[in-house]
């Protein structure tokens, strides 16, 4: 079996951006899973994710306010067809990262977090493997926004791509 994933994260509509892009929109109606890992800004997002995607996982960051923290964990744990999937908002400074991750999320295979709106992927000594999908809509000290695809297929992650978000027309 195969399952087809999305990882966004740092979206901050309406501030950053009026809607999320196209491509995105079609990367969400492609996945079997969309994870967002936080700072949505608004709740009008959640709600238009939870009505298009198949299936969405969310954490709440740290400019989420009340009504999606209410709504949202700040750690969200979740096993998809045999990978073990964590994810939180922000994680603290790169040096070092991989090792505090480790400790932070033991058996763990795939570690999905966000607010730098910089892209990262790396593998801790443990194995697990840490995904940062950028931002779609703030590209902040990037050349371009940016998303994440990824599949799982018969227990393991493969195909993992950094996508760029496509200049509007």
């Amino acid at each position: 079996m195969v399952t087809k994933l999305l990882l966004i994260s740092d979206t901050h509509l309406p501030k950053r951006a009026r809607v999320l892009p196209a491509a995105v929109w079609h990367a969400v109606d492609d996945a079997d899973v969309v994870l967002h890992a936080g700072d949505w800004v608004d709740v009008a997002l959640l709600d238009e994710l939870q009505a298009r995607a198949a299936r969405l996982i969310g954490v709440a960051g740290n400019n989420d306010g009340p009504a999606l923290w209410a709504r949202l964990p700040e750690i969200a744990r979740e096993t998809i067809d045999g990978v073990r999937f964590a994810m939180i908002h922000e994680t603290g400074s790169a040096a070092g990262r991989e090792q505090r991750m480790d400790a932070a999320f033991p058996n763990t295979d795939v570690l999905v977090f966000g607010h730098s709106h910089i892209p990262w992927d790396s593998v801790a000594p443990s194995g697990m493997r840490l995904l940062n999908p950028g931002s779609p809509t703030d590209r902040r000290r990037q050349p371009v926004c940016t998303y994440v695809t990824a599949v799982i297929d018969t227990g393991v992650l493969v195909d993992v791509a950094l996508l760029a978000v496509p200049p509007s027309a």
